[in-house]
């Protein structure tokens, strides 16, 4: 029993993670064509991304040659923490 709630734990986890790098890459696209920013879906997307992209800036300095590597270091991050917790969670079962 203990293990069924802990692998559902695992899927749902490693799921919103699957999810967040999903929502970084379409964010990182669509920052290249300036789109609307009253569309719902922009503000949704910059609601979700800017506070990691700030936290992200405080640490590093993310311009070079003028383009912002924080989504870039944000989905390294996520695939770091995909692997890890993936790893963990395989050993706990």
């Amino acid at each position: 029993m203990i293990e069924a709630l802990m692998s559902s734990f695992a899927v749902v986890i490693l799921g919103i993670i699957g999810l967040y790098k999903w929502i970084i890459i379409i964010s990182a696209l669509l920052s290249w064509v300036q789109p609307d920013p009253y569309n719902p879906i922009v503000q949704m997307l910059n609601r979700l991304t800017t506070p990691v992209y700030a936290m992200v800036r405080k640490v590093i300095p993310t311009i070079f040659g003028g383009m912002d590597l924080a989504p870039l270091i944000v989905i390294f991050v996520l695939i770091f923490v995909e692997t890890f917790l993936s790893k963990l969670f395989m050993g706990m079962m």
